[in-house]
């Protein structure tokens, strides 16, 4: 079919049934080559997220001007709408579908990874649109591939009209970012502070080390990494010199070799966390079980499509979760320790990955040497602290000094609405439900690198983070004249708020605690009766 075939929803919805990826886009169908699925730089599931729906909003926000100039040559034809609006299906990912290869073969065939459990009940904490992942034990017996219905969703309290209207003004609220020229990088006025406050602060480690002002040191190397990372995260949606290879380029120096962590790793996991903000299912940045649960719905033990495994909310994480409250910040402390693991699982993994997906080759293999370079020189440094205990102070110390980066980015989203949804929903509903401020003077806003700006930054990924406050102002106003909320908290009233959000799920699980050992001492009771009478 050529360009000019006009695709009903139900031909669309056959075609992704018989394997196929199409993605709306502006009104044109999109048929992504799985070939190209494998090697998106953004990772795979940020196309798989979007099959049946329209990524407009998101493909604009994520993707710069060359790249989108290449999407037409996978158009096949435009989509008839519905009031101007695409009327989307569930993407099968969502309700635990993919296509996986057939050993021997170019073909491939679907594969259920988990069961959908859709709502049953309209609530804010479930809403009808709602459908959670959870294992395959509870698959319904004899359905071996998805059909019509798995593709429908679930009955939603949205207007497909108001959200249209929604994406329309988000659209051109993004034109008047960009005539404002806020995707300029202001390189001088931007990173020439931040250059200076990374030398000054490396400077001062070194130099408290050679004076054997260890903890000193440590603190100074701490702050030096926290600094860092915002430069880094910039590099990582490519928000500097907008160049992917440049950018990666730098990143890889700064996120490996300087602080040992993936910056491929959390590019990726990054990317998700934007598409499917607060997903409990999808968001990796919401799935810390059994440290934390930041809604009641992880007590089913729900599965995760970016991790691809079960969180189980079993005995271990029932008496973390319990008490999650007291320990939300000894555990954000030491919470860089599990970006060493996720990072190096990444590299692992992508090791034995011979698609194109493991990126440009050079990118894969200069992290793995930037890694072995850090454990190298960090590993000299803490040799170098005369003894064992010096060394576990200067390691627990320069870890921990980076916590309040961990802390400010649960904050923007631990409070916020976890609820699904469905496709419905436009980008910039999703991203002002699921994301807030964090309030600080200007003055200060380079502790927080600027990213305290979540919502602006979550409606435009790629904007260099020194322009979020002026771009902020638009969005406001956008909201205003949307009926939409931006959510905005002061630092110690944001992080109230997530701590109440962490005792509200403790005292649910300490409830169903004693629901079941009543349960379990009347069981026993009646056991007892039944022997005696016996």
């Amino acid at each position: 079919m050529g360009a000019t075939t006009t695709w009903s929803r139900d031909a669309v919805a056959e075609r992704i049934l018989a394997g196929e990826h199409l993605i709306v886009y502006r009104g044109q169908l999109l048929r992504i080559p799985t070939s190209w699925v494998d090697a998106h730089p953004g990772g795979t599931l940020a196309l798989l997220h979007f099959v049946g729906r329209d990524a407009s909003d998101e493909i604009d926000a994520c993707h710069l001007d060359q790249t989108r100039q290449l999407i037409p040559r996978y158009s096949i034809g435009r989509v008839e709408l519905k009031d101007d609006a695409w009327e989307p299906l569930v993407p099968p990912v969502m309700s635990g579908w993919v296509r996986k290869s057939v050993p021997g073969t170019k073909s491939s065939e679907w594969y259920r990874e988990a069961t959908a459990q859709r709502s049953t009940v309209n609530t804010q904490l479930s809403p009808s649109s709602q459908i959670l992942l959870v294992s395959n034990e509870y698959a319904p017996a004899g359905e071996h591939v998805p059909d019509l219905a798995t593709l429908e969703p679930p009955p939603t309290d949205l207007d497909l009209k108001v959200q249209a209207r929604q994406s329309q003004a988000y659209k051109e609220l993004h034109q008047r970012v960009v005539d404002a020229g806020l995707y300029n990088t202001p390189y001088l006025t931007g990173y020439g502070p931040e250059i200076v406050r990374y030398t000054l602060l490396a400077c001062l480690s070194v130099y408290s080390y050679h004076h054997s002002w260890f903890i000193t040191s440590a603190v100074c190397l701490g702050l030096m990494w926290h600094q860092l990372v915002f430069s880094a995260h910039d590099l990582g949606h490519m928000g500097v010199t907008h160049v992917w290879a440049i950018d990666r380029l730098i990143s890889i120096l700064i996120a490996d070799f300087i602080g040992g962590l993936s910056i491929g790793w959390w590019v990726e996991n990054h990317n998700i966390h934007h598409i499917v903000t607060n997903h409990p299912s999808h968001d990796p940045d919401i799935q810390h079980l059994p440290f934390f649960a930041v809604s009641p719905v992880f007590m089913s033990s729900l599965w995760s499509s970016y991790y691809k495994r079960v969180m189980p909310f079993d005995q271990f994480a029932k008496i973390f979760v319990s008490i999650q409250h007291k320990l939300f910040y000894i555990v954000m402390a030491f919470a860089r320790f599990n970006l060493y693991v996720n990072s190096y699982v990444f590299l692992y993994k992508k090791a034995f990955d011979t698609r194109r997906a493991r990126g440009a080759g050079w990118s894969w293999g200069l992290e793995v040497v930037g890694l072995v370079f850090f454990w190298c020189w960090f590993g000299r440094v803490l040799y170098g602290c005369g003894s064992w205990q010096m060394a576990l102070a200067y390691l627990l110390v320069s870890h921990a000094v980076t916590s309040p980066l961990h802390v400010q980015i649960v904050l923007s989203h631990f409070s916020m609405s976890t609820a699904d949804l469905g496709p419905t929903e436009s980008f910039p509903h999703r991203q002002m439900r699921t994301t807030t401020d964090v309030i600080c003077d200007e003055s200060v806003g380079f502790v927080h690198g600027g990213l305290h700006l979540q919502v602006t930054h979550h409606l435009f990924p790629r904007l260099p983070r020194h322009n979020l406050r002026r771009a902020s102002v638009l969005v406001k106003e956008f909201a205003r004249e949307q009926g939409l909320i931006y959510a905005e908290f002061g630092f110690v009233n944001g992080n109230a708020e997530v701590i109440g959000v962490l005792k509200g799920v403790a005292d649910q699980v300490k409830l169903m605690g004693k629901v079941a050992s009543v349960e379990a001492k009347e069981a026993i009771v009646k056991k007892i009766a039944q022997k005696k009478t016996a």
